[in-house]
């Protein structure tokens, strides 16, 4: 009988999903006027974001499913990224200068998107280590201190960097690309970042089902004790997850500042953003933040294109992942793939 119950339960969330999918393309074809080149572009792009989101929200999941941290500092890890990644592709116009050895731009590009990830899991092995692990059992403090964090953060990137937005100016090979939909230019660079987020989608997933330390971090949020009792140090599990998820959201960032540029705001924009989503997707659950990451960015490409219009100006667009939080808890309050906890 619970075994039915489960099965009906999953049932009717992929309907949900379903449903709100075909509702997202129709008001994307309705947004677009018909018009099939506008509607595909709308749609890479919503991938596209999806596939940023993801990398935010995944550690974010990751580390609340193992830990019971909503990290907030998250975003400001998202933002180092990008700041790193554009400092070394940009040698005369960042403030380190670490990228003036190498002359070609793609393979700064690579060096910095490789420095983003080591410096973010180093903060973040900092982070955990130093600040958290003393404070488990005492969940606001971790709040207060994590959004603290991203504030310390901030004011240090101010601090290197400046408060001027960096525009992104160095060509890759892969932006200069293009391919055509419909009559409409799409970056290929932005294509293999939709391809490159999949792999990492499904790379996270199968790490988490088909691999000993999958088994371990997956039974560590059942029951942690347990697994301590078999002689397997959590604690250093902990902090791997820790480490994994403060460098993907790094990574987020590097790879989005050659269209995105950096800027002291993208944290905060990404950290709301991909809150929306694992909470949409149902806290801890990785599945759902990988759907539900999806289904944000679709969404929020949409009401940018909708947002075009004079009429409508663009505070819709970036209130949308809160509007869709709020539409999913109405009709699901546990999210997507949640449960009550």
């Amino acid at each position: 009988m619970n075994l039915r119950k489960a099965l009906g339960n999953r049932g009717s969330t992929w309907l949900l999903i379903a449903g709100i999918f075909i509702a997202i393309l129709a008001f994307s074809l309705f947004s677009a006027g018909g018009n099939m080149g506008t509607f595909a572009i709308t749609l890479l792009s919503g991938l596209l974001r999806g596939m940023l989101l993801f990398l935010v929200a995944a550690g974010l999941s990751l580390i609340f499913g193992l830990m019971d941290i909503l990290n907030f500092a998250q975003g400001a890890f998202f933002m180092v990224g990008a700041y790193l990644a554009y400092d070394v592709s940009h040698p005369s116009g960042g403030a380190l200068t670490a990228g003036a050895a190498i002359p070609d731009p793609n393979l700064r590009f690579i060096v910095g998107l490789v420095l983003a990830v080591i410096v973010g899991g180093a903060l973040g092995f900092v982070l955990e280590r130093g600040l958290l692990r003393p404070l488990y059992k005492r969940p606001l403090f971790q709040l207060v201190l994590t959004f603290g964090v991203s504030i310390i953060m901030l004011e240090g990137i101010k601090a290197i960097w400046g408060g001027t937005p960096y525009i992104w100016t160095e060509r890759l090979v892969a932006q200069d690309a293009q391919f055509f939909v419909f009559g409409q230019q799409f970056s290929v660079y932005r294509l293999v970042i939709i391809v490159v987020g999949f792999a990492l989608m499904a790379g996270v997933a199968l790490l988490l089902r088909r691999t000993r330390i999958g088994i371990i971090i997956r039974a560590g949020v059942q029951d942690a004790e347990m697994v301590n009792a078999l002689g397997i140090n959590v604690r250093a599990v902990f902090t791997l997850v820790f480490v994994i998820g403060c460098a993907l959201a790094a990574l987020g960032g590097g790879v989005a500042a050659p269209f995105l540029g950096a800027t002291l705001s993208m944290g905060n924009t990404f950290l709301l953003a991909s809150i929306a989503a694992i909470v949409l997707g149902g806290l801890g659950s990785y599945e759902g933040t990988a759907i539900a990451s999806l289904l944000v960015g679709l969404g929020w490409a949409t009401m940018e294109q909708f947002s075009v219009r004079p009429e409508v100006g663009t505070v819709v667009a970036s209130i949308t992942p809160m509007l869709m939080l709020v539409v999913i808890l109405l009709l699901k309050p546990s999210g997507l793939f949640g449960e009550e906890r």
